[in-house]
């Protein structure tokens, strides 16, 4: 049962216009992560109407097919999970429980390993040490968790450390001029990870040397 992204999206929507899936807590792009080592045991699909919910079990045979389909066409679907979830709706309406429960959490930790593999290989590239530093420890304890914590979060607090390096780098050139000066240290004073970044990648020219 190979379907486009847009047929999936098409037949999920004037199936079931009201059901919606909720992604598995190690998934979850807004969700806080779970602790170190822990597993996913059941997913919920949430209605519109009212926000109720429903365990995996509970579905009916028609709700899981269709909670797989909206997985599926899901442009934001990783390939790992795109595999697993077209796999589950090639086979049994077992095979498609088994996935909601379990399969999904599992098949996104996969795609979640080579975000952090990418996003190491960049920063060994750029000689980010903070990065690399938590992109391996990531890699190293190896847990959906500790994946996802890394991209949630801790990617985002370690390329601000590595960002703040930089800035310091620019502020002690002896060819910084006082613009240029003034605008590293406004972006330190703000101190956000976003503000340096900000500023290396756009302040920094704005001002001139």
């Amino acid at each position: 049962m190979r379907l486009t992204r847009a047929a999936l999206a098409v037949a999920a929507t004037a199936l079931a216009p009201a059901l919606l899936i909720a992604a598995p807590a190690s998934a979850a792009p807004t969700s806080a992560p779970g602790p170190a080592g822990a597993s996913t045991t059941s997913v919920a699909a949430t209605s519109d109407a009212g926000g109720s919910t429903t365990p995996v079990d509970e579905m009916s045979d028609d709700e899981v097919r269709i909670a797989i389909m909206r997985v599926i066409a899901d442009p934001s679907t990783g390939k790992a999970v795109y595999a697993a979830a077209q796999k589950a709706m090639d086979g049994t309406i077992e095979d498609q429980r088994t996935f909601l429960k379990t399969g999904r959490s599992a098949a996104q930790a996969e795609d979640d390993r080579v975000a952090v593999f990418r996003i190491l290989a960049v920063a060994r590239q750029n000689n980010d040490k903070a990065v690399v530093r938590e992109a391996t420890k990531a890699l190293d304890d190896g847990s959906p968790a500790a994946l996802r914590a890394f991209l949630e979060t801790g990617y985002r607090l370690a390329r601000a450390e590595d960002d703040r390096v930089a800035v310091f780098r620019i502020l002690a050139g002896p060819a910084t001029g006082a613009a240029l000066r003034a605008a590293a240290e406004r972006a330190l004073d703000d101190g956000t990870p976003e503000a340096l970044r900000y500023f290396l990648e756009h302040g920094r020219y704005e001002v001139g040397s």
